[in-house]
This record gives structure tokens, sequence and C-alpha cells, in this order.
């Protein structure tokens, strides 16, 4: 790893030749040329027009190259379905354009049998270096104004990255000046960004990277190159992006399994983050081990922080053991506590779908639930953990299927309150004797809980709070121990006991009523009118006291609906 650009001399330039330098060396390995190599008129000009960003001669023949069994004729059509614009809407062509590269372009071919579908690749995903890859700096592109983004990374001459330098040395500029760069091209020269899979941004110094739809505070940093270590504080950080972005089969990874367009309030486009991208990839790899005949069926743990995304690293990952051939079209089980959290996981998953290949379902009751699990491969189903409790209590739970390609991803189920471990567990372990057992959690799993090691196995990644405020991944959280204690008179104490560990929202069987009387009693000891007037009173006191020095916001998290209205 190179040193940071040294003073003097440090400006845009020096920034883009070290970012080609480090493009083209051994490990990487792209061509890399100046723009005015292949400009229209050149000796060696591979575009007719400065209008052209698609570098027509490397497609043509990566076509061919990918498709040898598909007529010409019908690779020809494949080609004009990639050239052709058919919205107006950047972000529609955009989508149609990821979609068509990733699943690959429906065309029909004339056979003596008759018509036959076939499939047309634009990039061989397998075989990363059977692309042609190459990047050029200083790319002309001319639409409604004349732009040159700085450097531009083709693949088979698709302009799938665009990466935007500002001279560190300038005062006035900075990274966020290459950010309201990329927006201005998007207004000027629109069409390179109809085959965008990347934007990054730099000064040279810091680095970001981001997707077409990406806002400011989701272009985010790249702070590891294979994902074993994070980057010293003293690397180049572009220099680390660069080498761990664009790694050939890290680049098409990331293209095919870590970019989803969202559609949840409006269409957007969604590019993992390194964390998300490497911690799918690590358990990917353990859970296929064990999953295997030998394997343990303990996958392992997630711990991603709350905010850092975690819910759709759960949807990255499900894609990618779903497309595993090792797994044989697994069935994936997601696990939550409560109906509100199914509700929402369910959501992302759902809005999410283009990953899946398939729509995620809800089962509804155990009898659905029975029915969703007792197929012969393949499927998303989202349920609570209640539903894999037995009809009556001290029974075991039927079997529900052997096969070993069953995943349950678990969220959130080592927290004691809802007894997973110790009970939900097993029943699902009768129910599903062969699945292997994944836990994604945004707080940490206490070293002596052996119990969870048990079920799910140890860490498999870790992205702490610490470090996702580091990426500006999210915002710092700060802590006051504030407390109002709950007075209770001698002869209420015993009714408080450990069976509220119990209740649990969306629970199914016949003990709900007891356990909702119960839930009642603390409620209402917890709730209590003295208390909730001690506590709002320093609620308001304590954040009018911060309004006066920081703006912000505040949000109040009670024991009940009833408690905090």
């Amino acid at each position: 790893m190179t040193e940071p650009f040294p003073d003097p001399g440090i400006n845009e330039s020096v920034a883009e030749q070290a970012l080609m330098e480090w493009l083209g060396r051994d490990g990487v390995g792209y061509q890399t040329l100046s723009g005015g190599e292949i400009a229209p008129g050149s000796p060696k000009a591979e575009r007719d027009s400065y209008r052209d960003v698609v570098l027509m001669g490397r497609l043509k023949a990566a076509i061919e190259n990918l498709n040898p069994r598909v007529p010409p004729i019908a690779r020809d059509e494949a080609l004009r379905k990639v050239l052709r614009t058919e919205s107006p809407s950047l972000l529609v062509n955009n989508s149609r354009f990821h979609d068509l590269l990733v699943d690959g372009i429906d065309v029909e071919v004339m056979t003596p049998e008759g018509i036959r579908g076939e499939k047309v690749w634009l990039i061989d995903f397998e075989r990363p270096d059977n692309n042609n890859w190459l990047a050029v700096n200083q790319f002309t592109v001319h639409d409604r104004d004349h732009r040159r983004p700085d450097v531009v990374i083709f693949v088979n001459g698709l302009p799938l990255g665009l990466i935007e330098l500002k001279n560190p040395a300038d005062e006035d500029t900075d990274i966020w000046s290459a950010f309201n760069q990329i927006q201005t091209y998007k207004q000027q020269i629109s069409p390179i960004f109809t085959f965008n899979e990347v934007c990054v941004v730099s000064d040279g110094v810091d680095a970001r990277i981001g997707s077409l739809t990406s806002p400011r505070e989701w272009f985010l940093p790249w702070r590891t190159i294979d994902g074993s270590e994070l980057a010293p504080d003293s690397a180049n950080r572009l220099e680390v992006l660069a080498t761990g972005v664009f790694d050939k089969s890290r680049f098409l990874d990331l293209i095919r399994y870590f970019t989803v367009f969202q559609d949840q309030d409006g269409i957007r486009k969604v590019l993992a983050g390194y964390h998300q991208f490497h911690a799918t990839r690590k358990a990917l790899a353990t859970t296929i081990r064990a999953s295997l005949p030998g394997g343990d069926r303990r996958a392992g743990v997630v711990w991603h922080t709350q905010g850092s995304g975690k819910s759709l690293t759960m949807a990255f990952y499900s894609g990618k053991l779903i497309t595993a051939p090792e797994l044989e079209n697994p069935t994936i089980v997601v696990l939550t506590d409560r109906n509100d959290l199914d509700d929402q996981l369910f959501g992302v998953f759902a809005a999410s779908r283009d990953l899946l290949r398939q729509d995620p379902v809800q089962a509804s009751d155990r009898t659905d639930l029975r029915s969703h699990l007792q197929v012969a491969a393949g499927g998303v189903v989202f349920t609570t953990i209640q539903k894999f409790l037995p009809e009556e209590k001290g029974d075991r739970f039927p079997l529900l299927s052997e096969r070993r390609n069953i995943i349950v991803i678990a969220d959130e189920a080592h927290r004691t309150q809802y007894g997973f471990v110790t009970g939900f567990a097993r029943h699902m372990r009768d129910a599903l004797p062969n699945a292997t057992f994944v836990a994604f959690t945004g707080t940490p799993v206490e070293l002596d809980d052996r119990d969870t090691r048990a079920v799910f196995g140890d860490y498999i990644d870790i992205y702490d709070i610490q470090q996702a405020v580091a990426d500006e991944a999210t915002v710092p959280i700060y802590y006051e121990n504030r407390q109002v204690k709950i007075d209770l008179k001698e002869e209420e104490k015993p009714r408080v006991d450990e069976e509220f560990e119990d209740v649990v929202e969306g629970e199914e069987d016949r003990r709900t009523e007891g356990l909702k009387r119960k839930w009642a009693q603390l409620e209402a000891v917890v709730g209590s009118e003295r208390r909730l007037a001690l506590i709002a009173k320093d609620i308001v006191e304590h954040f009018e006291t911060r309004l006066s020095a920081l703006e912000g916001k505040a949000m109040i998290v009670c024991m009940s609906r009833r408690i905090c209205v």
C-alpha cells in the first residue's frame, strides 16, 4: 500500500495519474488509455462521435465471444435492445439496463424444430478475465453540453463506473465538489449514466462510492481491499477503494448481487457498503460449509450495529444463498420475534425482489408455515418464532422437513427475553433437524452466552457502532443514565416475576390471555401516573436544554402505546 499523495505539487492530475497506475498494475490488470487516444478522428478512434458513450467495437466483440451458440442475427437484436432508450427517465433506463446486464437478454432463435428462446450475455460473471477491462481518463462526452469525466471504467465497452476527482490542494474544493460535479453530469451528459453501475468521488485523499441515486450522505468510504482487515489510517483511501472495488471479481460481484432497485416511497438504486458486501460473502462461505454433509449446521452470527443497513444485508445474503449451486435452490426461513418486526423486515425483502428472484411470503399461522416448508425446494418464508411452538405445552413440534438446504435466518433471536435459545430453538430442531442456522443482530452477543453459540456458532463479521460512526454510516449515540425508579408496595413485588420473559408480542397459543394479564400488571406499575409525570417533566426540561445549544430531534421509546401517549 502506498503512502498518501505527498506535498508539494499534489493536484487533480497527480491523483488521476496515480489512480490510472493503480488500475493498471498487476493484480487489478486494466488496460489504461487517455480519452484522446480513442477519441473520434484519432488514429485509434473507438467511437464515431463524442455523443457515443459505448465503445461499440469492444461490446460487439464481447457479445460474439460470450455467445458463440447464438446466431449473428439474434446477437444483433440483443445489441439493439441494449442501446435502445425506452423512457425519458434516466433511472428507468438505468434499471432496465441493469436487468439486461445481470439477467441476460432474451432473444428468439430459429431452429429446424422451430423457435427457441436463448440468452445473450453482455458479461461473463463466472470468469472475470474473459471480459475486456479498460480505464479511460479524460473521456469527453457531448450531449447537452461538453463534459469530461476524469476516469471512466469500461467492461466490454460498457461505461459501468465513473470516477470524479478534485484537487486536494485547492481550499475552495473538496470531495463534495466532486459529488456536485456528478450531479451536473447527470443533467448535461445523461446518456453515460444509462449504463452506470457505480459512481466514485475523491479529493485525492478521501474517497467515497455511491449509486446513481445516492444522496450525499450515502456516498460512503470503502475501507478494506479484500475484507480480511481494515486498511490503516495512513493508507490512501482512493487507492484502497480502487483496488478494493475495481478488482475484477469483486466488481462483478458488486454489480450482480449487491445492487438493487428498491421501490419504497419512490425507486432508488441501492449499492452495498463494504461491510455489507464482505459480511455477506463471509456468511455465504460459512453457510455452505455448515450445511454440507458433516457440517455442524451453525453458520454463525453477523453483528452489524443498528442503523448500518442490517436488514438489507440480510436481503443481499439471501440473494447469494439462492444462487449458490452448492445449496441446490434452498428454502430460506426468516425468523423475527414480533409481528411488527416481521412486517418491517418483510417490506425490505419485498422491495428487494430482484435480488431474491422470487417473491417472499409471510406465514399467516402454523398451518400456513407448514405448507410453505413442506416443499421440495426454494422459497423465502417469513415467520415469527412463536409459530414454532407446539400445540400443547410439553409436546414436540412435528417434523416438517429433513432437507439440508433449509437456511434459518434469525433476526435478534439471541435476546434472552424471547427464550429462543432454550425454547424455540429446540422446537425448530424438531421441525427442521438438518437446517442450518445463522443469526443477524444489531447488538452484541455476550461472551458468556454459550447457548447462542450452541445454536448459531461464532461471529462471522462485526461492524460495531464505533466503525459505523467513523464511516458516517450512522450518527454517534451518547448515553446518559437517567432513572425514575419504580415505586412498588411490598405486597405488589411478588407479582412481578420471571414469567414476564415469556411475554412476546404475537404469542399464538392458549397462554396468551394469562400472559396479557401479567403484562398489564407490570405495565400499570411502570406506567403509573405519578411516575409518568416525573419522566415527562424530565424529558421536556432535558430536551429544551439541549435545543438551546444544539438543534436536533428526539425519540421516545416506551413499554406500551398507552405510556407513549
